[in-house]
C-alpha cells in the first residue's frame, strides 16, 4: 500500500526496492527527482549535488544491507555461539578441556544467559549498590543499565530485572515497522517500585551489530515534515510507528490487525496510560543507547502533537527522558519545537555522549542535511568528567585536524582498560572481547567510544551534580 502523506507537509522518501542500476547513476548527474523511481519527494528537483550524492549512498548502502542480511545474521549467529561457548566454559583452554571431557556446555540463544554481541562487551547485570533512589544520578544509571540489557532475549532481561534488581518485570516485546514488513523495533518495561515511589522505565533497543534491517532504519535519510513541528528523520519515525496509509493517526482512531503485532508508540501509550491510572505516585522515564536513544526522544514528540486528555496525562507523568550515544533525530525547528513542548510540561531530558563516539554526530549538521541535535548535552571525557554543553566537540565527527587526537585518546582508552580495575574495583574489568573492540578503535576512532562500557561507567563515576538544579530543564 502507498503511503498517504496528507499528515505531512512536505517530505523525501526513499524506496530502495524500487531501484534500478541506471536510474540510480541518472540522480548523481540530474536534478530531476519526480522521474527517479526510488525518490518520493514533495519537492520536484533538487539542485544541490551534496544532497543528492547522499541519496545515491543511501540507497546504495541499504541495498548492501538487504542483499546481505543473511549471511550478516549468520555470522552474527556464529560469532555470538563462539563467544557464548567461550564464556558458559569458562574460557577458552575451559572449552578446550571440557570438549575433550565431552562435557562441553552448548549454549542455547533463549537462555537467561545468553549473552548478544553487545552484551558480551560490557557483561555486567548488578546496579551499582552504592547509587542509591534519590541520588541525583539514580535514574540516569538505572535507564544506562536498562538501555544495555534490552540487547538482550527476553529471559535474560526478566532474570536481570527480576532476580538481580529486585524489580517488576512488565514485558519484553517485538513491535512492527509498517515499512520494513517485519517486528524489527524491540523495546522493554520495568517497574521500580515501593511504597514511597513507583518509577516506569521504557527502554528501546538500539542496533544490533549484525541487523540489517536496524541499520537500514539507522541509513534512511528520508524525512517527514510535520506542520507546526519541523522535519523529522524517517527511518527513526517508522520504527516507531509511522504506519503507511495514515503516518501517525490518533490513538482512539487506531484498528489493530492481528495479523502483527502492534506499533511501538501506541502500544506502549497504552500500556503507560493504565499503569500511571493505577496509581497517582507513578511517574515513568523513556531510554534507550543508540538507535535506541533516537526512539526514546521521538515518543514524547509524538505525544507532545497527539493532543488530548490521554497525551497530556502521560505528559504530566514523564518524569524524564535519558539517550545514551543517540543520533540526531531532526531539523533546527523541530528542535526548538521539543526545547519549548518539554519546557511546557516540565520534562527533564538529558542526552549522555561520551568522548569521540562517532553515533551522537552523525547524521551530519551540514548545509546538505538538516539534522540538529537539541536540549542538554552531558559531555564525558575519557576520565568520566561531565561538562554541560549545547554540542559535543568535533560535532560532525571526522576532520584531518581531529584524526590524529582522536586516534591519541582511543589509545588512552585502551590503556585505561588495564587500569582502572586497579583504581575503581573488579565491577570495571574489561574483558579481552572489549579489549579487542578497543584495538580496533584504534583504527576507526570513535567506534569503540559508543560501546555501552563507558556509558555505564560515566552514569557511576561521573558527577551526579548535573542532574540538579539549576540544570534542570533542556
Amino acid at each position: 500500500m502507498a503511503c498517504d502523506k496528507g499528515f505531512s507537509c512536505s517530505y523525501m522518501l526513499l524506496e530502495p526496492k524500487d531501484v534500478g542500476f541506471f536510474d540510480l547513476i541518472h540522480i548523481l548527474f540530474s536534478n530531476n527527482l519526480e522521474r527517479r523511481r526510488f525518490v518520493d519527494s514533495s519537492e520536484e528537483t533538487e539542485d544541490d549535488f551534496e544532497r543528492r550524492w547522499l541519496i545515491f549512498l543511501s540507497i546504495v548502502v541499504q541495498k548492501v544491507l538487504q542483499f546481505v542480511a543473511k549471511p550478516m545474521a549468520t555470522i552474527g549467529w556464529g560469532i555470538e555461539m563462539c563467544l557464548n561457548l567461550i564464556s558458559s566454559n569458562q574460557s577458552l583452554v575451559g572449552l578446550i578441556l571440557d570438549f575433550l571431557r565431552g562435557k562441553d556446555i552448548i549454549p542455547k540463544k533463549d537462555s537467561r544467559t545468553f549473552l548478544s554481541f553487545i552484551g558480551n562487551l560490557d557483561k555486567r547485570v548488578e546496579l551499582d549498590k552504592r547509587i542509591k533512589r534519590g541520588d541525583g544520578n539514580y535514574n540516569a544509571a538505572l535507564s544506562m543499565m536498562a538501555s544495555k540489557i534490552s540487547y538482550e532475549n527476553k529471559f535474560y532481561i526478566q532474570t536481570a530485572v527480576q532476580d538481580h534488581w529486585k524489580m517488576e518485570f512488565l514485558g519484553s516485546y517485538d513491535f512492527w515497522n509498517d515499512y520494513q514488513g517485519k517486528a524489527t523495533t524491540q523495546a522493554f518495561v520495568l517497574r521500580d517500585r515501593s511504597a514511597d515511589h513507583d518509577t516506569i522505565v521504557v527502554a528501546f533497543r538500539g542496533t544490533e551489530a549484525f541487523d540489517a534491517d536496524a541499520w537500514c532504519t539507522d541509513v534512511d535519510i528520508s524525512w517527514y515534515e510535520l506542520q507546526g513541528v519541523g522535519k523529522i528523520h524517517g527511518g527513526f519515525m517508522k520504527a516507531l510507528g509511522l504506519q503507511k496509509s495514515v503516518g501517525w493517526p490518533e490513538p482512539e482512531e487506531i484498528k489493530q490487525d492481528d495479523s502483527h503485532p502492534a506499533f511501538a508508540y501506541y502500544a506502549i501509550r497504552d500500556m503507560l496510560k493504565k499503569l500511571v491510572l493505577e496509581n497517582d505516585k507513578a511517574r515513568f522515564i523513556v531510554t534507550g543507547h543508540s538507535l535506541g536513544g533516537a526512539l526514546a526522544i521521538l515518543f514524547p514528540a509524538v505525544l507532545t502533537f497527539h493532543k488530548g486528555e490521554d497525551s497530556d496525562l502521560l505528559l504530566q507523568r514523564l518524569e524524564g527522558i535519558y539517550t545514551f550515544g543517540q543520533p540526531r533525530v531532526g531539523d533546527e525547528r523541530f528542535g526548538q519545537y521539543m526545547v519549548n513542548k518539554l519546557k511546557e510540561h516540565r520534562v527533564k531530558y538529558f542526552r549522555f555522549v561520551y568522548a569521540n563516539d562517532m553515533v551522537p554526530r552523525l547524521p551530519y549538521d551540514d548545509r546538505s542535511l538538516m539534522f540538529k541535535h537539541f536540549g542538554t548535552c552531558l559531555y564525558y571525557n575519557r576520565e568520566y568528567e561531565v561538562q554541560v554543553v549545547r554540542e559535543e566537540p568535533n560535532k560532525n565527527y571526522f576532520s584531518l585536524g581531529s584524526a590524529i587526537p582522536m586516534m591519541m585518546n582511543a589509545f588512552g582508552e585502551l590503556i585505561r582498560s588495564f587500569i582502572i580495575p586497579i583504581k575503581e574495583g573488579p565491577d570495571y574489568i574489561e574483558g579481552s572481547f572489549l579489549k579487542l573492540v578497543r584495538v580496533i578503535g584504534l583504527v576507526i576512532p570513535g567506534a569503540a567510544a559508543h560501546c555501552p562500557q563507558d556509558y555505564v561507567n560515566s552514569t557511576r563515576l561521573g558527577s551526579s551534580k548535573v542532574f540538579l538544579p539549576p540544570n534542570h530543564y533542556i
